[in-house]
């Protein structure tokens, strides 16, 4: 019965802001709401549970948010953007940018949650789509697509990183960031050949207070200056994530993990921003501060709202269900990998999170690894990126992802739902297939 409410709960939320032209929040509000009460949660909570949901969200990637707003800002306004494009160009010439793109966003999202590295490159894309004559969709959608195939695959970020640990790969990071990139390949360039094929007519809404026709700078940035915006956060939360994995001394690991922190790193990189500004620094930052506060109001609400959602659904009785269900329809080997990757799927279009589906799948399979036949750690290490590809699968509305990149992109709800929506199922088929593969070559 839940399953089935969980499914109309999803359905409303898409065809209520599609059909009936309801308020994306409304939409996700109602449809928390509906699923508590069907669900027989206790009515007196269901208000407190939504909004502890929020704010539990908010208080993870909020100021992530915010600050990584800033730091677009700042790439903007101090010409740096434009520095980074021209670097990038050369490095691949101006007939690949949207691969170019896959390719940065593959890099940044190793480290970096997906949702804030594709803040920091907000600004970029529409610097690359003005050089190269190119549709900033098609930008865009390629480097979500980057971006979103290293998130889901290759520690250290956390639902890879967590699904490992779950699974008794604590040791065994390096096989696991090696196995995810291999996986990831093959999605870089999906992505860029959907970019490519699919993005290109999209109608993008302008910002006002945008005027990218217009945008010139007398003096350019350094390479380096203008790449230290985007590389600093990313350099010190790698360090904190391998200080942890290499089990380093436990005060050096406390004080990297603290510089390594999405909040102290954006800080720090903000804070290293004044030297691209060779004229008043301090009024020029606090102009950036206010733009990037400006245009990240909406996007906070929605991430918000997909996260109240989320949180209705971990109250039901939902994960027991398909727990109980896999040890009643014991199987093994590569038919194993595909229910991982069913279940991964199930959770993500569910409740939204990535990282929240892979840790449910990985706590469920857990147990049943033994009598599986799940015990080397190649095998683990292919069940990891098997519950990563079905946590790719698939991003809308109930999703901060969705929104981050439809909203920073300018994209209407219906063209997300038909690109970023349908690339982030394609990813997840691809990658699983090419698990499968691998998983067959090494067992025949």
């Amino acid at each position: 019965m839940i399953i089935f409410v969980v499914f109309l709960a999803i359905v409303f939320i898409i065809l209520s802001s599609t059909l009936f032209k309801l308020h994306p929040l409304v939409g996700l509000l109602l449809a928390a709401l509906g699923v508590g009460i069907f669900a027989g949660l206790p009515i007196d909570k269901l208000a407190d549970t939504i909004g502890k949901g929020f704010g539990e969200l908010m208080s993870k990637i909020g100021l992530m948010v915010i600050l990584g707003c800033v730091i677009g800002a700042i790439l903007d306004k101090s010409g740096a953007a434009i520095k980074v494009a021209d670097i990038i160009l050369k490095l691949f010439g101006e007939k690949y940018p949207s691969f170019a793109m896959s390719v940065i966003g593959a890099i940044v999202g190793i480290p970096v949650f997906c949702d804030s590295g594709f803040i920091i490159l907000a600004k970029l894309n529409k610097i690359v789509a003005k050089k190269t004559n190119r549709p900033l969709g098609t930008i865009a959608i390629a480097l979500s697509g980057g971006l979103f195939a290293t998130h889901t695959l290759v520690p250290p970020t956390p639902g890879p990183l967590s699904a490992a640990g779950n699974l008794n790969l604590s040791h065994g990071i390096g096989l696991v960031i090696l196995v995810g990139l291999v996986v990831s390949i093959p999605s870089l360039f999906l992505s860029t050949w959907f970019a490519q094929k699919y993005a290109r007519n999209l109608a993008i809404a302008e910002d006002a207070a945008e005027n990218w026709g217009e945008t010139h700078h007398q003096t350019l940035p350094s390479g380096w200056k203008a790449f230290m915006p985007i590389l600093l956060p990313i350099l010190l939360i790698t360090v904190a994530s391998f200080a942890k994995i290499l089990a380093l001394n436990e005060t050096l690991t406390k004080w990297l993990g603290f510089f390594g922190s999405p909040l102290v790193s954006f800080l720090i990189a903000i804070f290293f921003s004044y030297n691209l500004f060779p004229e008043k620094p301090f009024e020029k930052i606090f102009a950036c501060f206010k733009s990037g506060i400006e245009h990240c109001g909406t996007t906070l609400v929605l991430v918000g709202a997909g996260g109240a959602f989320g949180a209705i659904l971990k109250e039901t009785p939902l994960k027991d269900m398909v727990s109980n269900w896999l040890v009643a329809n014991q199987t093994s080997g590569i038919v194993f990998l595909l229910i991982a990757f069913l279940v991964a799927a199930f959770f993500k279009t569910a409740q939204g999170s990535t990282t929240t589906s892979m840790v449910l799948t990985s706590g469920i399979l857990a147990p049943l690894l033994v009598s599986m036949g799940f015990s080397e750690p190649l095998d683990l290490t292919l069940l990891v990126m098997a519950i990563g590809s079905g946590a790719m699968t698939v991003s809308h509305t109930n999703d901060a992802w969705f929104w981050v990149v439809s909203q920073f992109t300018g994209l209407t709800q219906g063209d997300a739902y038909r690109t970023h929506t349908i690339l982030t199922g394609l990813q997840g088929v691809v990658s699983i297939i090419t698990v499968c593969l691998i998983y067959l070559l090494f067992h025949l």
